[in-house]
């Protein structure tokens, strides 16, 4: 049976949380983005109908 040298253990073991932690950040940021730009579009309509 072949054993995997340290080094390719690490990656394997550190490698997928580091990709899937990227991930979920970049769409959780977009959700932000989104959430952000509708928060700010109610803030205007709520200053245009305070007029």
């Amino acid at each position: 049976m072949t054993e995997f040298p340290e080094w390719a253990m690490i990656t394997g073991n550190l490698g997928f949380p580091i990709v899937l932690a990227i991930y979920l950040l970049t769409r959780f940021e977009k959700k932000l983005d989104t959430l952000t730009k509708a928060i700010n579009e109610l803030d205007s309509e709520n200053e245009f109908n305070k007029k």
